[in-house]
């Protein structure tokens, strides 16, 4: 079983990163960029058949170790 964790900053949090990869895109052109944000992927495997449990385990992870979650949210997907 596959984890999918995706993980972005808050709305209201200042993201110097997706300003800047804005910015950069309009240089080059791409002018219909107005805005951007930048986050991250993360995948696990995982053992175990109970998506049930996966969920939960993974959200555990992430609540201590995988998201920052003063600043960050966080959503998560399980395939089989």
């Amino acid at each position: 079983m596959k984890a999918i964790i995706h993980i972005g900053l808050k709305p209201g949090v200042l993201d110097p990163q997706g300003r800047t990869i804005a910015r950069s895109l309009g240089d080059l052109g791409f002018s219909e960029v107005k805005q951007a944000r930048q986050g991250k992927v993360i995948e696990l495997d995982l053992a175990g058949e109970d998506i049930t449990i996966a969920e939960t385990r993974v959200k555990d992870m992430c609540e201590k170790l995988l998201a920052n979650t003063v600043i960050e949210s966080y959503r998560i997907e399980i395939e089989d």
